[in-house]
């Protein structure tokens, strides 16, 4: 799962918030794209003005418990704004580049950082069709959706459409890769979960909702519904490269009403 979701709920706004208190503050802040509604019993989180920049994909599962005493100074500016705030207060980052990496790893390649903890298991890859065409390191170093890195240039009697992954068989430790962007297999028309986090309380359900598979995705109109293992949720429109353990997060417009792990995509 993406690890600044986590980080978030266990560290930003629960190990980091404690040892505050502890020496005595009566808020945090901090910089996340995102505002807080405090007008009713518990505070919602809300999308930041800006929508280009807004975070509250990260803050889904950050209970609405832990945002009482938090203050998300930059969620009503757009970040323009905060550069020239930085510049005019003599703070030589005001023109840094926006960092789009993982905080953690630090300037290493990603690859690098995973061959330090998870042994390479090297295995095949195939079509959909069970045909091999060629080898892979480890299905870790590969996601749903993608293109780069496969090592399958062309391939004798097929089309010169280039080669997507589709599906990642942990049993058989197969890479699943078909061709073309707009792959049948790669598409998804519902998910499920295990388990949802609510920032506030849970929702009546069924329901009607928007949901991001993925930071920065646009919000996909969806239907949300309980099942006797946990959720499902349908979408009105068949979702692209959804990965089977990453967070999906849901929205009624600017409103964050959490989210949870994707357990499983259905075509």
């Amino acid at each position: 799962p993406n690890p600044d979701v986590l980080c978030n709920r266990e560290i930003k706004f629960k190990v980091f918030q404690d040892y505050a208190k502890l020496l005595g503050a009566d808020y945090i802040a901090t910089g996340h794209y995102a505002r807080l509604d405090h007008s009713g019993d518990q505070p919602r989180l809300l999308k930041a003005l800006d929508d280009s920049k807004d975070q509250s994909y990260f803050l889904q599962s950050v209970d609405a418990s832990q945002l009482t005493q938090v203050l998300f100074p930059l969620g009503e500016l757009n970040k323009v704004e905060v550069r020239q705030i930085a510049r005019q207060s003599g703070l030589s980052t005001h023109d840094k580049k926006d960092s789009t990496g993982i905080c953690f790893i630090g300037e290493r390649r990603f690859k690098d950082f995973l061959k330090t903890y998870i042994p390479a298991r090297p295995g095949d890859i195939e079509d959909t069709e069970g045909n091999i065409l060629g080898k892979h390191e480890g299905l870790m170093y590969h996601t749903l959706g993608q293109r780069q890195g496969l090592g399958i240039g062309g391939i004798r009697g097929a089309s010169e459409k280039p080669w997507y992954v589709v599906d990642k068989n942990m049993d058989k430790n197969v890479l699943v890769v078909g061709q073309g962007n707009d792959h049948p297999e790669m598409f998804a028309s519902s998910i499920s979960c295990n388990e949802i986090c609510w920032i506030g309380e849970p929702p009546t359900l069924p329901m009607k909702a928007t949901a991001k598979v993925r930071y920065r995705q646009a919000d996909q109109h969806c239907s949300l519904s309980a099942t006797e293992s946990g959720f499902r949720i349908d979408f009105d429109v068949p979702q692209r490269a959804v990965t089977p353990g990453q967070w999906v997060c849901f929205y009624q417009d600017k409103w964050c009403l959490g989210g949870g792990i994707i357990e499983a995509n259905h075509l």
